[in-house]
């Protein structure tokens, strides 16, 4: 699929989304951009979230990171862009982007705002892959699902699951495409509790009815935070200079983002 992109010059489209803050969908979206231009890939990136705007932030860091150390940190084309008073007009704004970037680049990784706005739902409707983050919780699955407290079973698709079967329809209704659902369990405990357990149960239950594939994700690490703030991902870690010394832990991280990329293709 990605080789007939390419070939008809149209790049591939990832857009990481959620409808909840605090799932991580920046630091996954600026792990995947820069996994995709080391594995030789031309890059553009697309921040939705004018409220938080923690992609560009991150961007803004490695910028700033890299001058302050003389290196050259891979990085995207990135552009931000706020939704204004217009949502036709903020749409028109993204497609304008995107025309620009389907001719540039290889692939587009778009941050969408933990909000259900219309600029994330027409983003939603241009992807290929769409990466869902969600913390290991049942606080969380709510994103995806109905939940009943008692039996701890599925009662229905979210208010999420139904937008993004819109987004699926309007995708092939637009140009026969068909979007790829995936679900990133983010935060991962190291133990074996009971919550993860029930967690992965219900995941596997509910991607049979709504049409997602479930993948293990991302454990809860410390050093996601800390690198933000230089903005580094793991994948800069083996770099010289950056000044970070790599220990078993981040060997472990690196294997979990690993399994992250092969979803999507990057080997």
């Amino acid at each position: 699929m990605e080789q007939e992109q390419r070939a008809r010059g149209k790049a591939r489209v990832i857009v990481v989304g959620n409808q909840k803050g605090g799932s991580g969908k920046s630091t996954v979206a600026m792990h995947l951009i820069v996994g995709l231009v080391r594995a030789g890939q031309t890059v553009g990136s697309v921040d939705l979230d004018a409220g938080q705007a923690t992609l560009t932030r991150y961007l803004e860091n490695r910028r700033a990171f890299a001058e302050k150390r003389g290196m050259e940190l891979p990085s995207p084309e990135h552009v931000p862009l706020a939704p204004g008073h217009n949502p036709e007009a903020d749409q028109r704004r993204l497609e304008h982007t995107m025309l620009a970037f389907y001719e540039q680049v290889d692939t587009v990784v778009i941050d969408t705002p933990g909000t259900d706005t219309s600029l994330a739902r027409c983003a939603h409707a241009m992807a290929d892959i769409l990466i869902t983050p969600l913390n290991d919780s049942f606080v969380d699955l709510d994103v995806l699902a109905r939940v009943d407290g008692e039996s701890m079973t599925v009662i229905g698709p979210s208010a999420y699951a139904a937008a993004v079967w819109e987004a699926k329809q309007l995708r092939a209704r637009r140009d026969g495409g068909a979007i790829r659902w995936i679900v990133l369990r983010n935060r991962l405990s190291h133990l074996d509790a009971r919550n993860k357990r029930e967690m992965e149960e219900a995941l596997t239950d509910l991607s049979r009815r709504i049409g997602f594939t479930v993948i293990p994700g991302l454990g809860e690490r410390v050093i996601y935070r800390e690198l933000f703030l230089n903005g580094l991902t793991l994948l800069d870690l083996r770099d010289h200079g950056t000044g970070i010394d790599m220990k078993m832990s981040h060997v472990a991280a690196r294997q979990e983002l690993r399994g992250l990329l092969t979803a999507i293709g990057v080997e």
